[in-house]
């Protein structure tokens, strides 16, 4: 109407594979930018919680495909993000549990009219499928204002992964209510094989098949080493 001010929040996509830093990077971006001399209400969300319930993934014989982009409700996700570039008020997101490894009912992060929003996931760079290219349906990536891909070789990744894997056997395995509980007693021989066999068969299958693609459509580029240090940046001309 006239003479009335529509608050469009800034967002922000992080993508990059599973152990890379999406999630550390995401959060020390957020803390970084709500530090900024205006004070903008910043939000992170992530895409874990648009995953489809492990019930329909099993339904639909998507549970081992989870974290590929036909695991996700992508309708879902636009519409959320369609929802807050339009500057509506107290907004929910869906929440996911790595600790029982699926989304969590009735348990929402509220997002309300946020300056700066923070998407993080694995394929939100990732064009639209075959199957969903109709005329009209947006990208997730073309509801960013600005994108992030946190990149590192495949063999890297894959030592952290294992590394995270071992140590979540003293933490989230652990718990009485965890998913994979069932790791939480293996040595450290037979929980490197494990973690190993995971990364290849399902991880590095959908790095490889999907987010490694999506890279170049990201507009910065923040390359690790082994330790963790960012060696290479490439920023897109905007």
């Amino acid at each position: 109407f006239l003479g009335s001010t529509q608050k469009v929040p800034y967002i922000i996509g992080v993508a990059g594979s599973v152990a890379v830093g999406k999630s550390t990077t995401s959060r020390i971006l957020k803390e970084l930018l709500a530090r900024w001399p205006n004070h903008p209400k910043v939000e992170l969300v992530t895409t874990d919680g648009f995953l489809h319930p492990n019930k329909i993934l099993e339904e639909r014989g998507l549970a081992d495909r989870k974290g590929f982009p036909e695991s996700f409700d992508l309708a879902g996700l636009r519409k959320f993000l369609t929802n807050v570039k339009s500057g509506e008020k107290g907004l929910q997101a869906p929440t996911y549990s790595h600790i029982i490894y699926d989304v969590v009912p009735d348990l929402y992060l509220e997002v309300d009219q946020p300056d700066i929003l923070i998407v993080e996931g694995l394929n939100v760079l990732q064009p639209a499928r075959p199957d969903d290219a109709s005329e009209g349906i947006p990208f997730v990536s073309d509801f960013f204002d600005f994108s992030i891909f946190i990149d590192a070789e495949p063999p890297v990744i894959e030592e952290w992964y294992v590394e995270r894997f071992l140590g979540l056997r003293q933490t989230a395995f652990s718990q009485p209510d965890a998913y994979f509980s069932r790791y939480a007693n293996l040595d450290d021989v037979d929980a490197d094989r494990v973690a190993r066999e995971i990364w290849k068969l399902i991880n590095l299958r959908n790095l490889e098949e999907n987010i490694l693609p999506s890279r170049w459509r990201a507009d910065l580029v923040l390359h690790k080493s082994a330790d963790h240090t960012i060696d290479q940046v490439s920023l897109r001309k905007i």
